[in-house]
């Protein structure tokens, strides 16, 4: 392919995209999860010779977008504590039981924004309250927006979203092995929302 050809396929992606860092080429709106494209992991110090990474497999994210005004937009994850995944049989066993998780009795964590303060252009603080076991904290996620715009394929409004955060695990009672195994907990999402089509 010549170099003209190539500038202009790139061009041509570029328009079919039209995709941006900011949320102003992306319509307000509810969006949901593309469970394809969405990752939820924590991790901690195991002794301080490693830092396992455990992962959930089974969430929902529900974004209620206000794009001229991203401080008045709400967000709720909800994740399925029992689909969590340390790529170990044993420890999950152990992470679901009562020392842990306790999955049997609490089958769900969720997150619930409080209030967003927009930090730049694509960049934002999200505050809200996490709940796992029962017990509510507030947390502030530190997010940023990789991507919004029309997605090339589907056709239609998609964000592209990356969080992180740090919490001490023992807020929740999560105090097995501390301080041997870390308190300090870090989470990561990275997730991709397209816009609800029964808009």
């Amino acid at each position: 392919m010549s170099i003209a050809r190539s500038a202009l396929a790139a061009t041509l992606l570029g328009l079919a995209f039209n995709a941006s860092a900011g949320l102003s080429d992306v319509p307000s709106g509810q969006y949901g999860l593309d469970s394809d494209h969405g990752y939820i992991t924590f991790s901690y110090s195991h002794l301080g010779f490693s830092n396992p990474h455990v992962a959930f497999k089974s969430f929902t994210v529900d974004l209620n977008l206000d794009n001229e005004n991203p401080e008045n937009s709400t967000v709720n994850v909800t994740i399925d504590a029992t689909s969590l995944d340390s790529r170990v049989d044993v420890f999950n066993g152990h992470l679901n039981g009562p020392n842990f998780f306790d999955t049997a009795n609490h089958p769900t964590i969720t997150f619930t924004s409080t209030a967003i303060e927009m930090t730049g252009e694509d960049t934002m603080n999200v505050q809200g309250d996490l709940t796992i076991k029962g017990v509510s904290k507030p947390v502030t996620l530190m997010a940023k927006i990789n991507q919004a715009g029309n997605h090339p394929m589907r056709k239609t409004p998609w964000i592209g979203v990356e969080a992180e955060t740090k919490v001490s695990r023992s807020d929740w009672g999560l105090t097995r092995a501390v301080p041997n195994v870390g308190d300090e907990v870090t989470i990561w999402i990275s997730v991709e929302l397209p816009k609800s089509q029964s808009e």
